[in-house]
C-alpha cells in the first residue's frame, strides 16, 4: 500500500517533487557554467596555436603541428584521444568566434548546450558572415522548445538565409544518389540507398504501416490458418508459425523490404483476409509544409518535411499536384501562419486543423509528425476534458505518460 508521499498529486508528493526539481535546476546551472568555461578554454587553445605559428613561413602546417601538440596534452588530462580533443577544440572555437551571442544566451540560462550544438550544426551550411544573423534569429526559437524539436526549424531558417537557392544545391546533391552494399559479419550485410529525402521517408513510412498491419493481425491470421474449414497439416503449421511470430518492427520492416524488392509483393506476410486488408493497398503518408511562394513556382527556399528535414520545392510541388492522398498546408512566407488547408481526400475537420496547427506531437521533446499521431485531450475526457480544437496530437506512448503524471 502506498504512503501519502508516494501518491501522485498529494501534498507530500508535490513537495518532494519540487525539491527534486530545485536540486536539478541548480545542477543544470552548475553544469552549464563548467561547460562554458571549458568551451572558452578550448577556444583559447586554438588561439594559442594560431598565435604561435603566426610568424612561421609554413604557417598552416606549423599551426596544425602546434594544435596537435596542445590536443595531445589536454587529451591526456581529459583521458581522450588527441584527435577527439582536436575536434572539441575546433568546435569550441567555432562557437566562441562565430556564435558569441549564442554563447551569451547559454551563459544567461536562456538556452542549453543541446540548443548551442543544434544552432552550430544547422548554421554550418552558411558562410561565416551570415552566421551572426542566423544566430540572432535562432536563439528566440530555441528559448521556446527543446533542442530535438527545434532542430528542423533551425535547418529551415538556415536554408532560408543561404545565398544559393535550395533547388540548386539539391540538384547538385541528387547527382550523388546511389545504392551500395556494405558486407558485414555472420552472413549479414547493409544495403544503403542515398536518395531524395521525400522518397526515403515515403519508403520508410510505407514499410512501417505495412509492418504495423502484420504485427496487429497476428492473432487473426493464426486463427484463420488453423481453424478454417478443411484445414490440413500445412494450415496448422502455418498457424503455428504466425502464432509464434515474435519479430520486432525493425525485423518485419526488413523482411517486407526484401519481399517487395525481390518478389514484388510481401508474400510471407499475407493480411488480405484480416481487418487490415491487403498490404499492397497500404500507401506511404508524409507531411510537407510548402510556402505559398514555393507552391507558385519560387525555387529559392526549401520546403519542410515535417519532423525530418528540408526538401526541394520541385519535389514538393509534384507531390502536392499529383498524389490523391496528399494533404496540402499552405503557409505565409514571412509569419509561417497557415493560410489554407486543402486535401483531395478530406479527413475530419478537427484532425486536419490540428495537423495544420501543430505539425508534430506536442509532448515535450517529441518530433513525431502529426500525421502519425493520435488525437487526444489536453485534459482527460473522463475528468471533464472537452473535445474541441485545443485537443492535441499525441503519440500513444506519450498519451500513457500524460495519463500517468499530472502534466
Amino acid at each position: 500500500m502506498s504512503s501519502p508521499a508516494e501518491t501522485p498529486g498529494s501534498d507530500a508528493f508535490t513537495a518532494s517533487l519540487a525539491g527534486l526539481a530545485h536540486g536539478m535546476a541548480g545542477l543544470a546551472q552548475d553544469s552549464a557554467a563548467v561547460q562554458i568555461r571549458e568551451m572558452r578554454l578550448l577556444a583559447a587553445a586554438a588561439a594559442l596555436a594560431e598565435k604561435t605559428a603566426a610568424g612561421s613561413p609554413a604557417r598552416v602546417r606549423e599551426q596544425d603541428m602546434v594544435l596537435r601538440s596542445i590536443s595531445a596534452e589536454l587529451g591526456a588530462i581529459m583521458r581522450v584521444a588527441d584527435r577527439t580533443m582536436q575536434r572539441r577544440i575546433d568546435e569550441a572555437r567555432t562557437i566562441v568566434e562565430d556564435y558569441p551571442t549564442v554563447l551569451e544566451a547559454w551563459e544567461a540560462g536562456r538556452i542549453v548546450r543541446g540548443h548551442v550544438l543544434a544552432i552550430v550544426a544547422a548554421g554550418s551550411v552558411l558562410p561565416p558572415d551570415l552566421r551572426g544573423q542566423f544566430a540572432d534569429a535562432a536563439i528566440p526559437k530555441c528559448e521556446r522548445d527543446t533542442p530535438n524539436r527545434v532542430r528542423p526549424a533551425l535547418e529551415m531558417l538556415a536554408q532560408h538565409l543561404h545565398p544559393r537557392s535550395f533547388s540548386e544545391r539539391h540538384e547538385e546533391a541528387s547527382a550523388g544518389r546511389c545504392v551500395r552494399i556494405v558486407p558485414g559479419g555472420d552472413g549479414m550485410s547493409e544495403l544503403i540507398a542515398r536518395m531524395p529525402t521525400a522518397i526515403a521517408e515515403g519508403i520508410h513510412d510505407r514499410l512501417t504501416r505495412m509492418g504495423r498491419a502484420v504485427i496487429d493481425t497476428r492473432g487473426e491470421r493464426a486463427a484463420a490458418a488453423g481453424l478454417g474449414v478443411g484445414c490440413d497439416d500445412d494450415d496448422a503449421s502455418r498457424a503455428e508459425i504466425v502464432a509464434t511470430d515474435a519479430r520486432t518492427m525493425d525485423q518485419v520492416r526488413a523482411d517486407l523490404f526484401a519481399d517487395l524488392l525481390l518478389a514484388g509483393t510481401p508474400a510471407l506476410d499475407d493480411t488480405k483476409d484480416t481487418s487490415a486488408g491487403p498490404l499492397g493497398k497500404i500507401r506511404a503518408r508524409i507531411q510537407v509544409v510548402i510556402p505559398a511562394h514555393s507552391l507558385a513556382g519560387d525555387d529559392h527556399d526549401a520546403c519542410d518535411l515535417v519532423g525530418r528535414s528540408p526538401i526541394d520545392p520541385a519535389t514538393a510541388r509534384v507531390l502536392a499536384a499529383g498524389n490523391t492522398q496528399w494533404e496540402r498546408l499552405v503557409t505565409h512566407p514571412v509569419t509561417g501562419a497557415v493560410l489554407a488547408v486543402d486535401s483531395y481526400r478530406v479527413p475530419e475537420k478537427m484532425r486536419r486543423y490540428l495537423q495544420a496547427r501543430d505539425q508534430h506531437c506536442r509532448f515535450p521533446g517529441c518530433r513525431q509528425a502529426a500525421v502519425r499521431c493520435e488525437i487526444d485531450h489536453n485534459h482527460d475526457r473522463a475528468l471533464g476534458g472537452k473535445t474541441d480544437c485545443p485537443a492535441v496530437a499525441f503519440t500513444p506512448a506519450d498519451t500513457r505518460s500524460t495519463e500517468a503524471a499530472p502534466f
